[in-house]
C-alpha cells in the first residue's frame, strides 16, 4: 500500500471545522433520548418532597389506573441492585430520604406524557426527620477530611504561615464566598436502555462523559459480566462535569427496561438536575497574605469550608491552587467540610481551581491596593522558581509572559485610572489562571484499509469540545496523510478503552494512544510488501505504562484574564465591556475549537461573577433556583466580544502531542478579574458572588 499522502497533510495547529458539524446541524446526530427502538416506553421519576426522612407508604393505584401506564416502581418492589462504590446510584433500594429531590418512585408508560402524568399521580407519605442545609464556617459538624477531590491531601503546611503572617509588614485577611453553582448542559441527562432477553445482554445509550465507566458500573449493579453490557455515548450535548460518572437516570432506565421487558427512555426534566446530578459545592474562603513593602509575599494561607451530603463525601479542593501559584516561603492550605442534608456535590468545570482562584486572585488584588503596587507587577514579583508546595520544577510556566502579553493587548497601563460616564462607573481588573495537567491511561487501534483510508478507534467522548476532530488531526499528522483519509470512531464501550472526558485530559490521554497506534501502524506498513488485505491491517496501542509514570515535573497550564466593567449607580447592574484571556496551555492543536473552549470557559466565569447562584431552602430543603428562569446563565446580551490569545508553548515533558488541555482553564480567574475591575471602578469590594444589583446598590450606599 502507498502510505504517502494524497494531499498535503494537515498541520496540527491549523484551524479545522468539526467533522460531525453537518450531522449536528441537520439533526442526523443522535443523542441518548433519540434512539427510537421498537416498542419503546418512557419513564419519569418521582422526587421526594421532604428535606429528610423516610418513605412510609406509596400509593400507586391512581397512577396505574391512567391510560398507557405500564408500571410504577417503588422502594418496596424495584429490582435489587448489587454493590456499588457510589451510594447516589442505589436508587429505590430503601425508604430513606437523605435530601429533597431524592427519587422515591418511577413511573413507566407508553408515552412521555403518560409517564409524567403517572408520576404526578403517585402519592407518597413520609416520616419527616430534622434537617440542616445551612453552611457556615463555625458549624459544629465541620471536620478536616483526609483528602479533597482529586486525591489531594486536605491539609498542607510549609513553615509557619500564621507566625509569618503576624510578622509581615503588610497584611490582608479576607473572607470570600462562592454560592452553589449548577452545570446546566444544553442536553439534560438522558438514557435509553434495552435488555435482549434472548442473549441476556444490555444495551444503553447514555448522555455520559465516559461510556466505559457507565458500562462497568451497570455490570456491577445488575450483576452482569461486563462483556454483556454495551454503552453508547456517541453524541453528548454538554456536561461540564455533571456527567463525569454514572447518574441515577441511567440506573432507573435500566431498572425500568428490565421490569417491563421493553426498551425504556428516561430524560430528566431540567428542574430535577440540581438535586440528582451534582453541583459545585458552596465554598467559604479565608485568605491571608503577608508581604514586605516591596510586595514580596512572606506568608500565604488559604482555608476553605465547604459542604457535602450525608450520602457521599465530596470535598471541593478549592485551596489546592494556592499550592501552585506564588512564591511564599510559609504556606498553609486546608479544607474543612460540613455534612448536610443536601444533594451530593460533584465536579463542575475546573473544580477546585475555579472557586479557589476567585478567592486567591481577589486577595492578591486587595494586597496590590494595600501596597500601592500595580496588580500585574505584584504577580510578577512573586513568580516562583519551582512549584511552592512540592518543590518540583515546572515542566513549563509562562504566567509572566501571559500577564505581559495580556497587559499589552489590553492597553492595561492606559486604563488604570477609573472613570465615570454619567451614572456608569468604569474600571479594569486582572487575575491569573492555572489548571493542572492530567493524563489518564487510554488505548486505541489504528487500521489501514485497502482503499487507502484509515480507521482510528478509541472510546473517547466528544461533549461538544471537538474531540473527534482533534483526534482525526492527530492521526492524520502521525500517518502523514490528508485529513479526509481518516475516519474516527468514538463513544462506544466496545472500542479500545478511553479515559473519561474530564479534567481537561481528553487530548492528552486519547491523543497519546491515537498517536502511538498510528505511528506503529505506519512503521508496520513500511516493513510490509504487497497490497493491504481486504480485512485491513491493524495495530493497537495502550498508554497505561507510559501515562502512569510519575513525572519529576510540576505540570500546569497558566493564563491571565483582563476585564473592563461598568457599574450602574442607578440600577446596580454590572456589565462586562471587555474581556481578554491569554493562555499558555501547551500546543494548540486546532485553533478553531480551542478558541471555542477558551471563550466558553470565560463566559461561564462571567456568569459566575454576575448572575449565577443557587441557595438551599433552609425550611423546605433543596435548591430554590432549579430552572433557567431562576438560575440565570449568561445569554447573548450579557456577553461582550471576548478576545482570546495563546502563547506558542512547547513543553517537551508532557506527551507526544504536546497538549495540556484547555477545556477548563478559561473559567479559572475570570470571576476574580471581573470582581477586581468592579472594585477598581467603584472603590467598593464585594466579597460574595455574584455581583447582583442588590449587593451592588448596598455596597455603593
Amino acid at each position: 500500500m502507498d502510505s504517502t499522502p494524497a494531499a498535503p497533510a494537515p498541520s496540527l495547529g491549523s484551524p479545522t471545522t468539526r467533522l460531525e458539524g453537518r450531522e449536528k446541524v441537520t439533526g442526523r446526530a443522535r443523542y441518548a433520548a433519540e434512539y427510537a427502538l421498537p416498542d419503546r416506553a418512557y419513564a419519569w421519576p418521582v422526587p421526594a418532597t421532604v428535606p429528610r426522612g423516610r418513605v412510609t407508604a406509596v400509593d400507586t393505584a391512581g397512577a396505574l389506573a391512567l391510560p398507557g401506564v405500564l408500571a410504577v416502581l417503588t422502594p418496596s418492589d424495584a429490582p435489587r441492585l448489587g454493590a456499588c462504590d457510589d451510594p447516589t446510584l442505589r436508587v429505590l433500594q430503601d425508604p430513606e430520604v437523605p435530601h429533597r429531590g431524592w427519587y422515591v418512585a418511577l413511573a413507566v408508560a407508553e408515552t412521555p406524557e403518560a409517564a409524567r402524568a403517572a408520576a404526578a399521580a403517585v402519592r407518597v407519605r413520609y416520616a419527616d426527620e430534622p434537617h440542616d442545609g445551612v453552611l457556615h464556617t463555625d458549624h459544629p459538624a465541620a471536620y478536616t477530611p483526609e483528602q479533597a477531590n482529586g486525591g489531594y491531601p486536605a491539609h498542607r503546611e510549609k513553615g509557619d504561615a500564621a507566625a509569618a503572617f503576624a510578622a509581615a509588614p503588610v497584611r490582608v485577611d479576607c473572607a470570600y464566598a462562592v454560592p452553589p453553582l449548577h452545570n446546566h448542559p444544553m442536553e439534560p441527562h438522558a438514557a435509553t436502555a434495552h435488555w435482549d432477553a434472548d442473549s441476556g445482554t444490555l444495551t444503553v445509550y447514555d448522555s455520559s462523559q465516559g461510556s466505559g465507566l457507565v458500562r462497568s458500573t451497570l455490570a456491577d449493579l445488575f450483576d452482569l459480566p461486563a462483556d454483556r453490557v454495551t454503552v453508547v455515548s456517541e453524541h453528548v450535548g454538554g456536561a461540564f462535569g455533571c456527567k463525569g460518572t454514572p447518574r441515577p437516570h441511567v440506573v432507573l432506565a435500566v431498572m425500568a427496561a428490565r421490569h417491563t421487558g421493553r426498551p425504556v427512555t428516561l430524560a430528566l426534566p431540567r428542574r430535577h438536575l440540581a438535586a440528582v446530578v451534582g453541583h459545585r459545592a458552596p465554598t467559604l474562603h479565608r485568605v491571608r497574605l503577608g508581604a514586605r513593602t516591596d510586595g514580596t509575599l512572606t506568608a500565604l494561607a488559604h482555608e476553605v469550608t465547604t459542604h457535602t451530603s450525608r450520602v457521599r463525601e465530596f470535598v471541593e479542593q478549592a485551596a489546592v491552587p494556592a499550592r501552585v501559584m506564588y512564591a511564599a516561603p510559609d504556606l498553609l492550605t486546608t479544607h474543612r467540610v460540613v455534612p448536610l442534608d443536601v444533594p451530593t456535590p460533584s465536579w463542575m468545570r475546573a473544580p477546585g481551581e475555579c472557586p479557589g482562584m476567585y478567592a486567591l486572585e481577589s486577595a492578591m488584588d486587595e494586597l496590590a491596593c494595600a501596597l500601592g503596587i500595580d496588580p500585574v507587577e505584584l504577580r510578577v514579583r512573586n513568580e516562583p522558581d519551582a512549584e511552592p508546595d512540592s518543590g518540583h520544577p515546572f515542566s513549563s510556566r509562562h504566567l509572566v509572559e501571559c500577564l505581559r502579553e495580556g497587559a499589552a493587548r489590553f492597553d492595561w497601563a492606559a486604563h488604570r485610572t477609573p472613570r465615570r460616564d454619567g451614572p456608569l462607573l468604569i474600571g479594569t481588573g486582572v487575575a491569573s489562571a492555572t489548571y493542572p495537567v492530567y493524563v489518564a491511561p487510554s488505548a486505541a487501534r489504528a487500521h489501514a484499509l485497502p482503499d487507502g483510508t484509515y480507521l482510528v478507534q478509541t472510546n473517547a467522548t466528544d461533549l461538544g469540545t471537538g474531540a473527534r476532530t482533534v483526534l482525526a488531526k492527530i492521526a492524520a499528522d502521525a500517518l502523514g496523510v490528508a485529513l479526509d483519509r481518516v475516519t474516527v470512531e468514538i463513544g462506544h464501550s466496545a472500542l479500545p478503552q478511553g479515559a473519561v472526558a474530564g479534567g481537561s485530559t481528553g487530548t492528552a490521554s486519547w491523543g497519546w494512544a491515537v498517536h502511538d497506534a498510528c505511528t506503529s501502524l505506519l512503521a508496520l506498513l513500511a516493513r510490509r510488501s504487497g497490497p493491504i488485505p481486504e480485512a485491513g491491517v491493524s495495530v493497537p496501542a495502550d498508554t497505561t505504562a507510559s501515562a502512569k509514570q510519575k513525572s519529576p515535573y510540576a505540570r500546569h497550564a497558566f493564563g491571565a484574564h483582563f476585564a473592563e466593567v461598568q457599574a450602574d449607580t442607578v440600577t446596580g447592574e454590572v456589565r462586562v465591556r471587555r474581556l481578554l484571556g491569554v493562555f499558555a496551555a501547551g500546543r494548540i492543536l486546532n485553533p478553531l475549537t480551542a478558541r471555542s473552549q477558551f471563550v466558553g470557559g470565560m463566559v461561564m466565569g462571567l456568569g459566575m461573577a454576575l448572575t449565577e447562584h443557587s441557595t438551599v431552602d433552609p425550611v423546605f430543603g433543596g435548591f430554590v433556583e432549579n430552572d433557567l428562569a431562576s438560575y440565570h446563565v449568561p445569554a447573548h446580551a450579557d456577553v461582550p466580544d471576548i478576545e482570546v490569545h495563546w502563547l506558542d508553548e512547547h513543553d517537551k515533558h508532557l506527551n507526544p502531542v504536546g497538549g495540556k488541555g484547555i477545556g477548563e482553564i478559561g473559567i479559572v480567574g475570570t470571576a476574580a478579574a471581573i470582581g477586581n475591575a468592579f472594585h477598581h471602578a467603584t472603590g467598593r469590594r464585594i466579597r460574595e458572588l455574584p455581583l447582583t444589583p442588590d449587593r451592588v446598590l448596598a455596597a455603593l450606599g
